[in-house]
């Protein structure tokens, strides 16, 4: 019998926010697979082995994907990736991919969920907590109410077009692009709190666009939210914690 994939989300950094059956599935797996060079540099390695024992004595694939927007680079890391967990899988052995957060949002696992699923195999979709619901959770607030509208976006691309639609605003993957993030909220008087490395060791929360820093971590949040009319919400109380609180 072949083995069965497992894109699991282990969520955004604190191993508790883990779910049962992210914990269960990877203790019944022989294989894991990290999106990195080795298990002692992938962070949803790390995430999981606060909760999972005996990590270290699973078999483990290293699939780290070059840092690039090239889609013929890209595609070739994919197809890499999915021929050594198709070798396992052929050998009729479980794999669990680990992912930070959840699988189905701008995730890596997904390009090589499809390639295996095409060729053949089984492969399931563990989902995890999204970082920015443990973000909304930590700043005190909901993301969306009642018929307000929620927007996720990838702010390595260009974002002015859509921080002008109607809602609450979440910036994700903005760290590259902090200075040029943080310069657009300031010019359309926009107010934006961040969270970065929720639920780490290392996690700051900043409640104003000014306290961010130009260079962050790469795991880094912005939520942007507004009243059902369009103004800025008016400010939270900062959160304990939070850089406001630290610097009074």
């Amino acid at each position: 019998m072949k083995g069965k994939l497992y894109g699991i989300g282990v969520g955004p950094g604190d191993p508790k926010m883990m779910t049962v059956l992210a914990v269960e599935t990877i203790e019944r797996c022989p294989v894991l697979a990290v999106p990195a060079d080795g298990r002692e540099s992938a962070v949803s390695y790390k995430i999981a082995a606060g909760m999972v024992k005996g990590l270290d004595e699973k078999e483990c694939l290293n699939l780290a994907t070059p840092m690039t927007k090239d889609k013929a680079v890209l595609d070739a890391a994919y197809e890499r990736a999915a021929e050594q967990i198709i070798e396992k899988l052929e050998q009729g052995k479980d794999v669990a991919y680990l992912t930070i957060g959840d699988p189905t949002i701008y995730c890596t696992y997904i390009y090589v969920h499809r390639i295996v699923k095409n060729r053949g195999y089984q492969a399931e979709i563990i989902n995890g907590v999204p970082s920015f619901c443990a973000v909304s959770a930590k700043l005190g607030d909901s993301l969306a109410d009642r018929s307000e509208q929620l927007h996720i976006i990838p702010s390595t691309y260009e974002i002015e077009d859509a921080l002008e639609l109607p809602g609450t605003k979440v910036l994700m993957k903005a760290a590259s692009k902090m200075p040029l993030v943080k310069d657009t909220l300031r010019k359309k008087n926009l107010k934006g709190m961040m969270i970065e490395n929720c639920g780490m060791e290392n996690e700051r929360i900043y409640m104003d666009v000014d306290e961010i820093p130009d260079q962050p971590s790469y795991y880094s949040v912005i939520v942007i939210r507004e009243n059902a009319d369009g103004s800025p919400q008016q400010e939270l109380p900062p959160v304990p914690g939070s850089c406001a609180q630290e610097d009074e």
